[in-house]
C-alpha cells in the first residue's frame, strides 16, 4: 500500500512539473530550456536567452513547482482513498 502511494506521488508529481512546464515556460520566441530554468539566479543576465526574461524566471520556476506538487498531493489524496476500501486477508 505504502509503496502505491509513494509511487502515485512520483508520477503524479513528474506530470504535474511537466504540465506546469508546458504552461508557464512559453515564451513568444518558444519555450525557457531546461538549462536556462535550472540554472543558478545569479548571473542570469549573461544568458542571452534569459536576457528579457529574468525577471520572470523565478517566478516561473515557482509556477512549475507548485504545479509539481499539486500533481504529488493528488497522487496522495488518490492513492490513499484508492487504497483505503482494501484490506488485506490474513
Amino acid at each position: 500500500m505504502l509503496r502505491r502511494i509513494i509511487l502515485a506521488i512520483i508520477v503524479l508529481g513528474a506530470i504535474g512539473l511537466a504540465v506546469g512546464y508546458l504552461i508557464f515556460a512559453r515564451t513568444p520566441g518558444g519555450y525557457l530550456s531546461l538549462k536556462s530554468l535550472l540554472s543558478p539566479a545569479t548571473g542570469l543576465e549573461k544568458l542571452g536567452e534569459l536576457a528579457k526574461y529574468r525577471a520572470d524566471v523565478p517566478q516561473i520556476r515557482q509556477s512549475i513547482l507548485i504545479c509539481g506538487a499539486v500533481g504529488g498531493g493528488i497522487g496522495l489524496v488518490g492513492a490513499a482513498v484508492a487504497g483505503g476500501g482494501r484490506r488485506r486477508r490474513r
